[in-house]
């Protein structure tokens, strides 16, 4: 058995637990920086709370809204400084995985004006940083139990995580009811996503009694939400979104204590030179990943099947449907790309089977139309 260290994230779970936790915030002090991007926080009706919130408890706050999708290193840097003129003393973040993981990297960054892309990365673990909350708005990373932040580096435009006990939220609101206005393609995206999660953690060797547990959750209730958006092209109803978000939970758990594969590591090559969204380049890579799993771990893959009320191919058919990426790029373009894995690669060890660069080559040309 993997001895494992788990989360110390404080969870406030459930409808409207923002607004009936609203002290929460201000045991943490009396001034912070809100961490955003242009739209998910108003629309999903999560900023609106938090500001609430806030005011309730006398807490002055400034909002850096300027995290896009995959947030570059320097968006951080800046909200770092914002934080340190407006005297924070603590971050909130507000919406999907990468507001939430730049939220760390700017409560990291508040405390250190020298910090750049370097010292970021290769920081001592823990370092200083500030106190974090988050309140997620999809359903997919589950970013709000993690110790991970993922970034992309200015200079390379590669991404890249950082993580430690200096990346864990303080505490995390879990209201399911601010996904309910993610459209079909971002909820799509995220749930695959979270798929992603739940099967790479469940067959890492590093899974243990509770990643297991977390995993035995999440799947089934990942596989039904991505089985009826198949079947139907369309959104859950607000029960439907309830699972679908607490099961990004349980998968955010598992892989908090085991990481990720490969389909996660060779998955940002797609997002970085393709633009393809972070959840269906995580899965792109399945119909060489569910395969090695069976082959390298029948024992833990009858179980993982066992989980499912259909096939293991009929489950790999739904996440090709869904997942539908094709690449335009030459094979000396992708050979370029996988240069990167050269030499060990740590999400290729915590694969069945290990993995290597010149299988992700193959993978990768095995897309190209």
């Amino acid at each position: 058995m993997n001895k494992q260290v788990y989360m110390p994230v404080r969870l406030i779970a459930g409808k409207d637990c923002v607004r009936e936790c609203a002290s929460t915030f201000a045991a943490f002090g009396k001034r912070c920086l809100l961490v955003t991007g242009r739209n998910a926080a108003r629309e999903s009706g999560a900023l609106a709370d938090v500001e609430a919130a806030l005011e309730a408890g006398g807490v002055a706050w400034t909002v850096y809204n300027d995290i896009r999708q995959n947030p570059l290193v320097s968006s951080v840097v800046e909200a770092g400084e914002q934080a340190r003129r407006a005297e924070a003393e603590f971050i909130v973040g507000i919406g999907g995985g990468s507001a939430l993981d730049a939220a760390k990297a700017v409560a990291i960054c508040a405390c250190h004006p020298d910090f750049g892309a370097a010292e970021l990365y290769g920081r001592k673990i823990p370092t200083s940083a500030l106190p974090v909350l988050l309140v997620g708005t999809t359903a997919g990373t589950g970013s709000e139990v993690t110790g991970v932040s993922v970034l992309t580096n200015d200079a390379d435009g590669r991404k890249k995580s950082i993580s430690g006990a200096d990346c864990y939220a303080a505490v995390s609101f879990l209201d399911p009811r601010y996904t309910y206005s993610v459209g079909y393609d971002g909820t799509v995206s995220t749930a695959l996503d979270a798929f992603a999660h739940a099967t790479e953690s469940f067959f890492s060797p590093k899974r243990g009694v509770l990643t297991d547990s977390a995993c035995r959750r999440a799947l089934p209730a990942l596989w039904r939400a991505l089985r009826a958006f198949a079947e139907t092209h369309a959104l859950p109803d607000e029960a439907g979104r309830d699972a679908l978000y607490f099961a990004s939970i349980d998968a955010g758990l598992g892989i908090n204590s085991t990481g990720t594969g490969f389909p996660h590591t060779v998955g940002y090559l797609l997002t970085e030179h393709c633009g393809v969204p972070h959840g269906k380049a995580c899965t792109a890579l399945y119909d060489s990943y569910l395969p090695r799993a069976q082959r390298f771990a029948p024992d833990r893959f009858c179980e993982y099947a066992a989980l499912f009320d259909a096939d293991v191919d009929g489950v790999r058919r739904v996440i090709r449907e869904l997942t539908d990426v094709t690449l335009a790029a030459s094979p000396d373009e992708i050979a370029a790309w996988c240069a990167r894995f050269d030499g060990p690669v740590r999400n290729f060890d915590n694969s069945p089977g290990g993995y290597d660069r010149a299988q992700a080559e193959a993978d990768l040309n095995a897309l190209r139309a």
